[in-house]
């Protein structure tokens, strides 16, 4: 029982700072989950790989929604997700088989330090000024297929990386994030099954484990997460969430360093 109120605690609190900041919640996820997986005694081994790949599967159910509410207000740039869809796709792919070879505490490291870079950029609330036209097919696909490896090792939706590269590229904000929420389900679709498919034959895995995605965990943050997200979309429309922002900032920061020396 208390593993579980804590699979939904960790999904209620994604779901609301996704909601309240527009940052993935696998931010929030991963970290938890490795503390969780932790205390079940799951093998050192395995644990990072367990919470990266099943943070990605829960960003397939939970992004669903917000692509779908995206979609509602005609905000999607449906022509640019086909042309960066496939890239992303093999980059997640990719990711994921990096990440699933590599030893658990590398994979740490790694993600300590992409959370460190998404809580100063939160901090900071970095949006570069738009400058430039989207790149040609090369320059489009090198850095689709990047944010679709970066999100796959780091089990999250690649949101903090793609809406500043379109904004920078003169995409509308709002289209910008609406675009990204759309890429995020590719990244999370070929991230997770990359996951579930790569995993070594000789890991040592739970029982529930399809690879290295845990069902029971999967569930119980996915369904508190989608339940929590709307709230935390109308916090924000209520209240000035710049010095949440920043706290929010600090948590991630203190969070990140905390993978990097533990």
């Amino acid at each position: 029982m208390l593993i579980l109120l804590l699979y939904l605690l960790t999904g209620a609190v994604a779901g609301l700072c996704a909601g309240l900041f527009g940052v993935g919640g696998g931010l929030i996820v991963v970290p938890a989950l490795a503390y969780v997986f932790g205390y079940l005694n799951v093998s050192s081994a395995s644990i990072m790989q367990l919470a990266v790949g099943t943070s990605l599967a829960v960003i397939i159910v939970t992004s669903l929604s917000s692509v779908v509410a995206h979609h509602k207000h005609g905000a999607v740039e449906w022509l640019l997700f086909a042309r960066m869809a496939p890239f992303i796709v093999a980059g997640s792919l990719l990711g994921a088989y990096f990440a699933t070879r590599v030893p658990s505490d590398s994979l740490k490291l790694i993600f300590g330090v992409v959370e460190i870079i998404i809580a100063v950029q939160l901090f900071y609330e970095f949006r570069p000024q738009p400058a430039r036209a989207l790149p040609g097919v090369a320059g489009l696909g090198a850095v689709s297929a990047g944010i679709g490896f970066i999100s796959a090792v780091a089990g999250i939706g690649g949101g903090t990386l793609t809406v500043p590269f379109l904004t920078w590229c003169n995409i509308a904000i709002h289209r910008a994030i609406a675009t990204s929420a759309a890429c995020g389900l590719p990244i999370a679709v070929a991230g997770s099954v990359g996951f579930m498919l790569l995993a070594p034959a000789t890991a040592d895995l739970p029982e529930q484990a399809i690879g290295f995605v845990y069902w029971p965990a999967l569930l119980g943050i996915a369904f508190a997460s989608m339940l929590a997200a709307p709230w935390g979309a109308r916090l924000a429309h209520r209240m000035s969430t710049d010095k949440l922002r920043r706290r929010f900032a600090l948590f991630l920061l203190f969070i990140g360093l905390l993978m990097l020396i533990k």
